[in-house]
């Protein structure tokens, strides 16, 4: 597979790689609907980001506001 490039807005570009990145969502607001604020205490989170990164994240995308 070979690099292709999107183009975002501004003028900005990404690069796509021939390697998949794994991303977490972490969660940590109360009224999550996935995991019903199982992660909102620091400690908790912290244990589920590791977590996450053990089982193979590159990058965790924590969500602290509910929409």
């Amino acid at each position: 597979m070979t690099t292709r490039r999107w183009q975002l807005a501004h003028g900005r570009y990404l690069d796509l790689g021939p390697k998949a990145v794994v991303v977490g969502i972490l969660n940590v607001t109360p009224d999550s609907f996935s995991d019903g604020g199982l992660f909102i205490a620091p400690e908790k989170a912290l244990e589920q980001a590791r977590r996450m990164v053990e089982e193979g994240a590159a990058v965790i995308d924590v969500g602290r506001e509910s929409t």
